[in-house]
């Protein structure tokens, strides 16, 4: 009775034991039967290695060649370089009969993909954006430019923001997709900016000699550029005033400033007025007094009974 028992409790270890050699021997014929294709995926891996770099160093000599963007070129060269290691990967677990591992990749791949996309929407459109900036190159490093209502000095960019440095000394970190969206004014490309000045003058003034001064003022400001292209024109009768505009142009950005260009025009046409006795009006109010109105001051009879006091 005993031995019956030895017997089958030998039973049950034996058959276990059967099971996993069995699985053992299979195994170790599928790796002696994979050698020859896993030394092809070592080679096969070694080989995509030095190619992706082979491929990384041509890509950066061809880029330089179009942009100097170093931090575009080190993203792209990056993304290229593991791109190439990627597709070597996926071949090597081809050659190991791994579909399914690789089917299994791809789907990952597309849902993480897939999510990260809706998950970093507005990184993506900066990042996208910036490559755009990057290759468009509407502006420069040290460029003055305006985007929307902001007006700077392009001071950095990379992929996700662009930095401008306001006239007020402040930084300001735009979201390239808010710069490529709007309308972008860059007075850096033709280094020139028009001043605009509206000046009044009296009725009593003679407005050809308004003319010649103001021109000839204009023209003899340290500065002023394109002196040909000026324009001064009347724009209307005002209230108290003939009111003209003086059109010129200087170099910008440079010295001296658009700010202090614009307030140099006004103190010299001031001074030429002064000289010349030109007026520049106040504004003039006509006050009617009486009930009906239209009646001068001096001509109302004006005794105790309208006298302010009374009652």
């Amino acid at each position: 009775m005993q031995d019956n028992k030895i017997d089958s409790v030998k039973n049950e270890l034996v058959q276990p034991i059967k099971t996993i050699t069995s699985k053992l021997d299979t195994w170790m014929e599928m790796v002696v039967e994979m050698i020859p294709n896993m030394l092809l995926s070592i080679i096969l891996f070694i080989l995509f290695i030095v190619l992706a770099g082979l491929v990384r160093k041509l890509f950066i000599k061809v880029f330089q060649k179009s942009s100097d963007n170093k931090a575009l070129q080190n993203l792209f060269a990056t993304i290229i370089y593991y791109a190439m290691i990627g597709i070597g990967l996926f071949i090597i677990l081809d050659i190991l009969n791994l579909d399914k591992a690789v089917t299994s990749l791809l789907a990952g791949v597309g849902v993480i993909g897939l999510a990260l996309g809706f998950a970093f929407q507005d990184i993506a459109a900066n990042f996208v954006s910036g490559i755009i900036l990057a290759f468009r190159k509407p502006f420069l490093i040290d460029d003055v430019i305006k985007v929307d209502d902001l007006m700077g000095v392009v001071s950095r960019t990379n992929l996700r923001v662009t930095v401008i440095r306001t006239f007020q000394g402040q930084e300001v970190y735009v979201p390239n997709k808010d710069v490529l969206s709007n309308a972008i004014t860059n007075y850096s490309i033709l280094n020139q900016r028009r001043i605009d000045l509206a000046v009044g003058i009296s009725y009593g003034d003679d407005l050809h000699k308004v003319h010649d001064l103001v021109l000839e003022t204009i023209q003899n400001l340290e500065g002023v550029i394109r002196k040909e292209d000026m324009i001064f024109t009347y724009s209307e009768f005002g209230d108290s005033s003939i009111n003209f505009e003086i059109k010129f142009w200087i170099k910008y950005p440079d010295n001296p400033s658009y700010l202090e260009m614009r307030s140099t025009a006004i103190m010299a046409i001031k001074d030429a007025f002064d000289r010349e006795d030109i007026t520049i009006p106040f504004p003039i109010r006509t006050l009617d007094f009486g009930i009906k109105g239209g009646e001068k001051l001096s001509e109302m009879k004006i005794g105790p009974e309208n006298s302010l006091g009374s009652k």
